[in-house]
C-alpha cells in the first residue's frame, strides 16, 4: 500500500477497534471525516472489501464490519512505526503541562503507572518502599489504586492493583517552570559499585524508541536494583539530561529543593560545563545530569519474580494525593467501600477497548 492508503486503512481499523461493536461504511466515513480524513462512503466500502480479503476485518452482515485479531495486531504494528520518537515528544508534552509549584508544593507532577496482581502486593510494597528508602528512585512518594478505583484516569481491573511512582520527567517540569530548558537525551543503565555510581553500561535514545528505555531494560532482565538496595553491586535505570551551562547555579539550588520536598532520590549527578559525565560526552556550553529512574522501584519488584505491566510517563497527578512510601503499608489497610461502579462493569465487558488500554 502507498503511505496515504496505509494511513487510511489504519484509521479505519482504529475506528473499528475503539467502537467496541460492528460499524457500517457510512458510520466509518463519518468518523473519518470528523478526524480530518476526507473519504467518501463508497471509497470506505472499497477499502473494507480489500481489508476483508487480508483478514483484518470481518463482514458480519447488516451490522457492518468488526476488526479481527489479525487486524488488531496489524493496527498495533502500524501504531508502533508512527510512534518512533513518541517518548521524546511525551517528555516535552508532560513537562509543559505540569503545574507543580515548588514553593507551595501544590500542583500536578508526572507519574508512571504499574499494574500488578493483588495477591503480589504485600511483597511488592515492601520492595517499593525499600528502593525508595534507599534513594534509588524519584523521591519518596507513591500513589495506589485498587480494584474498581481510578488512578491517573485508568480504572483498575479486577484482581489487580496499580501503583503510581514519580517519573523523572517531573524534574523537567520543575526546571521548565524555573526558566531552565532541559533536553532529555536517553535512558540507560547505571552500574553501581560500593553504593556509588560507576559507569553507564547501556543507553537508548528517547527520540528513537516507542517504549520507555527503563521498561525495556526491566523486561530484558538487565537491572539489578534489588542488589543495589541491599548494599551489593548492581545496575539501576537512569535518565540523562542536559541543561545550559549558564543555568548551573540555579540548577544546583533546584535540586536541593527537590530533595527537601521529596521529589528526588539520592542517586543524581550534576556535571561540569562542557565536560563528560561518567564518560558521556557533553557539548560545550552544556551540563549533563544523571538521575535515577522512577521505575526502579518496580524493577526490583520484577526482579523478585512478580509480573509487572508498566506505563512510563502515564499521567499527571496532583501532588497532594500522593503518600510517602513509608506509609504505603498503612494505606493498604483501609477497607474498600462500595460495589463496583458502572464504569468498572463496562471495563469488564469491553475486551476490544482493553486491547488499546494504557498497559497494552
Amino acid at each position: 500500500m502507498n503511505p496515504e492508503k496505509s494511513q487510511r486503512v489504519s484509521a479505519i481499523l482504529r475506528i473499528l477497534a475503539l467502537s467496541g461493536k460492528p460499524l457500517g461504511s457510512r458510520s466509518i466515513a463519518t468518523e473519518l471525516q470528523s478526524n480530518g480524513i476526507d473519504v467518501q462512503e463508497r471509497m470506505v466500502r472499497n477499502y473494507l472489501l480489500e481489508i476483508d480479503q487480508l483478514g483484518l476485518t470481518e463482514n458480519i452482515g447488516r451490522s457492518g464490519r468488526q476488526i479481527t485479531r489479525q487486524g488488531i495486531e496489524e493496527l498495533q504494528a502500524s501504531i508502533a512505526v508512527r510512534k518512533v520518537g513518541f517518548v521524546s515528544a511525551r517528555v516535552d508534552e508532560l513537562s509543559y503541562k505540569m503545574t507543580f509549584d515548588r514553593k507551595s508544593s501544590v500542583g500536578s507532577v508526572v507519574m508512571n503507572l504499574s499494574r500488578i496482581r493483588s495477591r503480589d502486593l504485600p511483597l511488592a510494597q515492601r520492595l517499593i518502599r525499600g528502593v525508595l528508602d534507599a534513594g534509588l528512585g524519584m523521591g519518596r512518594f507513591v500513589s495506589i489504586g485498587r480494584e474498581g478505583e481510578e488512578l491517573g484516569g485508568y480504572l483498575v481491573p479486577p484482581g489487580r492493583v496499580v501503583v503510581g511512582t514519580l517519573c523523572s520527567v517531573t524534574l523537567n517540569g520543575v526546571f521548565r517552570a524555573a526558566g531552565i530548558p532541559m533536553t532529555s537525551r536517553f535512558g540507560g543503565l547505571l552500574e553501581m559499585r560500593d553504593g556509588r555510581p560507576y559507569r553507564v553500561t547501556q543507553i537508548i535514545n528517547y527520540d528513537g524508541t516507542t517504549v520507555d528505555p527503563v521498561v525495556i531494560f526491566m523486561k530484558g532482565k538487565m537491572t539489578r536494583v534489588g542488589d543495589v538496595m541491599t548494599g551489593r553491586n548492581g545496575t539501576i535505570g537512569v535518565g540523562f539530561r542536559e541543561i545550559p551551562a549558564a543555568a548551573l547555579p540555579e540548577a544546583e539550588r533546584l535540586i536541593e529543593e527537590m530533595i527537601r520536598i521529596g521529589l528526588l532520590g539520592k542517586v543524581h549527578l550534576l556535571g561540569k560545563p562542557g565536560q563528560p559525565l561518567l564518560d558521556i560526552p557533553v557539548a560545550q556550553g552544556r551540563v549533563g545530569i544523571i538521575l535515577a529512574a522512577g521505575l526502579n522501584a518496580l524493577a526490583a519488584v520484577e526482579e523478585a519474580g512478580i509480573e509487572t505491566e508498566n506505563h512510563a510517563m502515564a499521567s499527571l497527578q496532583d501532588f497532594g494525593t500522593l503518600v510517602p512510601a513509608s506509609n504505603l503499608a498503612q494505606l493498604l489497610q483501609r477497607s474498600r467501600r462500595g460495589r463496583p461502579s458502572q464504569k468498572e462493569k463496562t471495563y469488564r465487558h469491553s475486551s476490544t477497548r482493553r486491547e488499546f488500554g494504557i498497559f497494552e
